[in-house]
């Protein structure tokens, strides 16, 4: 009896010690998961207060002035993008998810260029992809021939300021990813960039053309590879954002600096 009494208490001091020691795995692997996430939802978060300040911008220009039908449309298309930008930057669980995110920011964007050229009384402008080098410059506006980290030439879009900064030898404004001691192209920043890439630019042939290559050196499997390599943060480059706090941004509170659509009421 005795024996089995002993027999007893090892077996169940075994499966205390395993339980806790699969509980400090499980942990374990959800502090790596989220440690690993985080310049993902930086990054997210980054364009989306982008997007929130140009809409403010927007609202701005439009004080004071009632808008017509189409105007009023796309003004709404582009706040309701914004929002569900903000909703979709807060649940982000994977890195996949930053595909949605930079997908309805696009077209966010547009919706704003839309706004401008009806108060403008010009034409919509042609839905092209946006500007390779930061795609929070917004719609490209040509092609223009770049090496991409001293590789092929490759015809990629851009906007009206960094086709010029090409034209004349310049270097284009790129926004630059900080991993570790070094920054980077955010095209070349390792496995959270396809996902951010593809939202922006999966309709069009500069995934294909340009990213498909870049990205298949930078990228390592799983978030290994990116907890290992963004584990410095993110510099956003033209767009000043340095890790701290992203110009009025708080990952556990982002309301895209303030802005709410309600301050405007050209016809609302």
């Amino acid at each position: 009896m005795t024996a089995l009494l002993v027999v007893l208490g090892v077996v169940v001091v075994l499966a205390i010690i395993g339980t806790l020691a699969g509980r400090r795995n499980r942990a374990r692997e959800a502090e790596r998961r989220e440690h690993a996430l985080a310049p993902v939802r930086r990054l997210a978060f980054e364009d989306v207060t982008a997007l929130g300040e140009e809409l403010q911008q927007l609202d701005l220009e439009l004080a004071g002035r009632r808008l017509d039908e189409g105007e009023r449309a796309d003004y709404q298309r582009a706040l309701d993008a914004y929002e569900a930008a903000k909703t979709s930057a807060d649940a982000i669980a994977a890195p996949d998810d930053l595909r949605e995110v930079t997908k309805v920011l696009d077209d966010g964007r547009y919706a704003a260029a839309c706004v401008r050229a009806r108060v403008a009384g010009e034409p919509l402008p042609t839905r092209r992809p946006p500007c390779f080098f930061d795609p929070r410059h917004g719609l490209s506006v040509t092609d223009v021939a770049y090496r991409p980290g001293g590789g092929a030439e490759r015809e990629v879009p851009a906007c009206a300021l960094d086709a010029e900064r090409v034209a004349a030898g310049a270097d284009p404004d790129v926004r630059q990813v900080q991993l570790g001691a070094k920054r980077r192209p955010y095209w070349d920043a390792g496995p959270a960039v396809e996902p951010y890439a593809a939202g922006y630019f999966a309709s069009s042939m500069v995934m294909n053309a340009v990213f498909a290559g870049l990205l298949i050196s930078a990228m390592s499997p799983g978030l290994d590879g990116m907890d290992g390599g963004m584990d410095g943060g993110f510099d956003g480059g033209g767009g000043g954002y340095d890790g701290g706090d992203g110009g009025g941004f708080d990952a556990g509170g982002f309301d895209g600096g303030g802005f709410d659509g309600g301050g405007f009421d050209g016809g609302f």
